[in-house]
């Protein structure tokens, strides 16, 4: 079948592609980034289209398409990326397109729980989409996945970085009722109803049975060598830090604590009657494939950061030791074996203190992180060549203060490299 797809380089959508060639279809995305889907791609038909403010020419990319599969979403809105725009809006259009078209199935991969009637904005805008969807002329199926578990996907990870802790904290008492689907099994479900002659209206995409948030936790732990135990957070302090903190992490906004409550459950006999099976159990998510790599990004999640704020308070703290605490009189003493006198040592002093000073705090500026680390070890080298070469006794220091600027130089590199996108690889 000819099958149009918009969504494709998402986590689920780029999976999704990927099972739709095997299976032998032909497809048409339609992507913001064509030139990185062509290349992954080259089989695939490509079409530049977002749901924005432009919509795309629907009516042109649809020609002699079978079926429509829409695996666009977001978690969190950011700036123009709208819930309204990207759930709502953008679908709608491409919905009544592709009924006017004549396409025979549409797919629409929603959310569990979704209903116009939620509070939450991100399943409101989706139950409107659906119900968009189920008001129209064509054969449609709209697929609501519960939590979904890949190794590379951001809520796994999440998940992940909590269960390497020595302690995980725990929402409530972590009661929480969730039922995780694989992505492989979601995956293989969507491309049944692209096949089938007789798909149901609705799929709930879920595990085999519902389990806790503690159950789904204590799983990641032993499948990635976990020790340590769990210790509760109460659900009024979670949601006061929700409201304080939850624009800078999803996980904790207020929206996906209300839907963490609200639980993620179905039934699961709908979803084992069109795989054929029964979707895998959460015990055999974790493979030999994906537990090194989930392991790695989970202590990374942690260690990323701690390295960057270590970083930027060496550098503040050494900035202000060096102009108010060290002796100035040492300062200028040391300075003046290096050929630095009066004026010039003094400006070499503050101005080596104040530049320590703002390389740390700009550590803390995303966009200037990679120049923070370059400035780091560009210093530190030069620091390195003018004590060798001036003050060599430092190098036999019972201290190490010269030969510690070794390891520090492979941390500032090791940082500087995880802080980049390609050292970083998350979706």
């Amino acid at each position: 079948m000819r099958v149009l797809m918009t969504g494709a380089t998402g986590m689920i959508g780029s999976a999704l592609v990927e099972r739709l060639l095997e299976a032998g279809h032909e497809l048409v995305l339609v992507v913001r980034d064509t030139d990185g889907a062509t290349r992954r791609w080259p089989q695939a038909t490509v079409h530049t289209g977002s749901f924005g403010v432009d919509p795309p020419p629907w009516a042109s990319y649809l020609q002699d398409v079978d079926v429509v599969i829409n695996a666009v979403g977001l978690f969190t809105e950011q700036g123009g990326q709208t819930f309204d725009a990207v759930h709502v809006k953008g679908p709608a259009a491409l919905f009544d397109a592709a009924a006017k078209a004549g396409v025979r199935r549409i797919i629409q991969i929603s959310a569990l729980g979704a209903s116009s009637r939620r509070d939450e904005a991100y399943l409101a805008s989706k139950g409107r989409a659906d119900a968009f969807l189920a008001g129209l002329p064509v054969q449609s199926t709209i697929v609501r996945p519960s939590l979904v578990f890949a190794a590379e996907g951001a809520s796994t990870q999440w998940f992940a970085a909590l269960a390497v802790l020595p302690l995980t904290p725990l929402p409530g008492s972590g009661d929480q009722r969730i039922q995780p689907v694989h992505l492989n099994d979601l995956c293989a479900a969507i491309v049944h109803l692209v096949d089938t002659p007789t798909p149901p209206a609705h799929l709930e995409a879920v595990g085999p049975i519902p389990i806790t948030l503690r159950t789904y936790l204590k799983t990641f732990k032993a499948a990635l060598g976990s020790m340590g135990g769990f210790f509760p957070v109460p659900m009024g302090l979670m949601r006061w830090m929700g409201r304080r903190f939850g624009r800078f992490s999803p996980w904790l906004a207020p929206g996906a604590l209300s839907m963490l409550e609200a639980g993620s459950i179905a039934a699961a006999e709908p979803m084992s009657q069109l795989l054929g099976h029964a979707p895998r159990a959460v015990t055999a998510f974790v493979d030999e494939s994906t537990r090194a790599p989930l392991r790695t990004s989970a202590v990374l999640f942690w260690l990323r950061p701690l390295l960057r704020i270590c970083l930027a308070l060496m550098w503040i703290v050494t900035g202000y030791v060096s102009a108010f605490v060290y002796p100035v009189a040492a300062s200028i003493g040391l300075l003046a074996r290096t050929g630095l006198h009066g004026v010039a040592a003094t400006m070499a002093l503050y101005g080596a203190a104040a530049l320590d000073a703002v390389i740390g705090m700009m550590l803390f500026v995303p966009a200037w992180r990679r120049l923070s680390y370059t400035l780091q070890l560009v210093l530190i080298v030069a620091y390195t060549v003018v004590i060798s070469v001036f003050l060599p006794e430092y190098w036999a220091h019972p201290y190490g203060p010269i030969l510690k600027n070794l390891p520090l130089l492979a941390a500032i590199a090791l940082a500087r490299e995880l802080d980049t996108p390609h050292g970083r690889h998350r979706r």
